[in-house]
């Protein structure tokens, strides 16, 4: 039976329309999930929109229309971008469905029968913006006098009824959790800031609201909704069948991983394990928070006109051009810019002239030299062993990176393996070999198309389209492409398909 492996994105805010950050944290658990598929895992990958709260209220209604017909359209924008790029889940959920009301309200049955909440009155600082509430010691006082949250967004006072969760009784069990699960909290920087969060001490949270109606209703308690971070953090157990624990789909919970932005580390590593805790439910295993793309050294804002939309970016690139660039650019968990120039450097260097011109080379002298046929192994040199056997500890060496959602890491590996197959037939020269030992120019050739098969079936999960079409012209059954099947060489003489150039050279547009 295969291991189980779950996997999620955040479920994203339908108040405004996706962009590359949106894009960048979904291709991030799409390398994983296509990864460990390939890996032999049973992978169960959720994906979807958080679609209640005030902001979304507020934003329907400068809209003029209706909070679910906004919704609506935005998730179906969502839905549209993650196809676009390729997104590989197996069930996109939505917060206004049924499953998830009726999951959330057990939820919250669970909680209150803990006895971990309480009806109350809030009053404090709340961002709407974010959906979050601050305390006053995380504000910060502008000139005009206001305050602004630590995320920049602007805070009002509120005071009105709230139903309270008791945060305050989790803060041992949460720092026992971080310290005996290290790898709990992704990246290490993300984990100190948890915890040093959590260590300052923990407030009670609010967990419902009565100055607006568009959430989950709290059951017996009429005029209150949900908090819509608990409403939105439960869609993870509500797509595993929750509450039926009898579901087919329950057996993939706990999560294996959270993908999430930095930004919401703290709702995802401290509010929902403690939610998990009171409801006697199993934590998730690992929370891992990517870094945000800036613009030429800018941060993302309408205001200043360069909030990058994925899809066009896709239009004019190519679209494992992108994921492969957006991937490699940088570390998972660090920020990062994003330039035309940066993605066509990435293309044109390692895309087109190491990996592209390394197949090209080698697959048009097995076509023009070899029948186009598949040559057959011979007795090996040093050379072919020393390149054979670094592209052989590939799997492995890209499997850790991965499980450590080191992405870059990951990349880099492949690609020393494709440089040094890159000096590897420089220093052979199989066009001068053809001259004067074809059948050592053979041996050469089939070194090379050996190696390229590894590097090809690893890099499926950045570029899935690209690599199909490098397997094929390798003659890699459809069938033979994951990762035990490296294990077994091609029968020689396989037939192969006249070469085709994967990736062309990007050339900018005239003006």
């Amino acid at each position: 039976m295969k291991p189980k492996y779950y996997i999620t994105t955040p479920i994203y805010y339908v108040n405004g329309a996706p962009h590359i950050g949106h894009a960048y944290t979904s291709i991030a658990a799409d390398v994983m999930a296509r990864f460990k598929r390939l890996d032999g895992y049973d992978v169960f990958f959720l994906t979807g929109t958080d679609e209640h709260g005030q902001k979304v209220e507020q934003a329907a209604a400068a809209a003029g229309i209706s909070p679910q017909a906004f919704t609506d359209k935005i998730s179906a924008d969502f839905k549209t971008m993650a196809d676009a790029m390729a997104i590989s889940y197996d069930d996109y959920i939505r917060t206004t469905e049924d499953r998830h009301k009726a999951s959330t309200t057990e939820l919250w049955k669970r909680i209150e029968k803990s006895g971990d909440l309480y009806l109350g009155h809030y009053e404090g600082w709340y961002a709407v913006r974010d959906e979050a509430f601050y305390d006053e010691s995380e504000l910060t006082k502008k000139p005009d006098g206001t305050f602004m949250a630590p995320s920049g967004a602007p805070v009002e006072w509120v005071r009105e009824p709230s139903y309270f969760f008791k945060l305050s009784a989790f803060q041992d069990r949460l720092l026992k959790l971080y310290e005996e699960n290290p790898d709990f909290i992704a990246p290490t920087s993300r984990r100190n800031e948890v915890m040093s969060f959590v260590r300052g001490g923990l407030l009670d949270l609010s967990v419902s609201r009565t100055t607006f109606n568009w959430g989950i209703p709290v059951p017996d308690a009429p005029g209150h909704v949900m908090y819509v971070w608990l409403d939105a953090l439960n869609n993870y157990v509500t797509g595993c069948g929750f509450p039926d624990e009898t579901a087919s789909r329950w057996k993939y919970w706990p999560a294996d991983v959270h993908f999430v932005g930095k930004d919401i580390i703290r709702f995802h590593a401290v509010y929902w394990p403690a939610f998990l805790m009171s409801a006697g439910l199993p934590l998730p295993k690992r929370v891992t928070s990517n870094g945000w793309w800036v613009v030429d050294g800018e941060k993302m804002s309408k205001s200043l006109g360069n909030v990058i939309e994925p899809r066009k970016l896709m239009e004019t690139f190519g679209l494992d051009q992108i994921r492969y660039f957006l991937m490699r650019e940088k570390p998972f968990g660090a920020d990062g810019s994003i330039s035309h120039q940066a993605i066509i450097s990435r293309m044109n260097v390692e895309l087109a002239n190491d990996l592209g011109n390394l197949a090209q080379r080698s697959l048009s002298m097995v076509a023009r030299n070899c029948g186009g046929a598949l040559p057959a192994s011979g007795p090996r040199t040093d050379d072919d062993t020393a390149l054979l056997s670094s592209a052989a500890a590939l799997p492995d060496l890209v499997r850790a990176h991965m499980e450590r959602q080191t992405f870059h890491d990951a990349l880099e590996e492949i690609w020393k393996v494709v440089r040094a197959a890159n000096g590897y037939i420089d220093r052979q020269a199989p066009w001068a070999l053809n001259k004067t030992d074809k059948v050592r120019m053979a041996h050469v050739l089939r070194v090379l198309a050996d190696t390229v098969r590894v590097v090809a079936t690893l890099l499926q999960p950045v570029m899935p389209g690209s690599m199909a079409k490098m397997l094929d012209q390798l003659g890699v059954p459809a069938d033979a492409r994951d990762f035990a099947a490296l294990s077994k060489p091609l029968p020689d003489g396989t037939p192969l398909p006249a070469p085709q150039g994967v990736f062309p050279r990007y050339v900018e547009p005239a003006a």
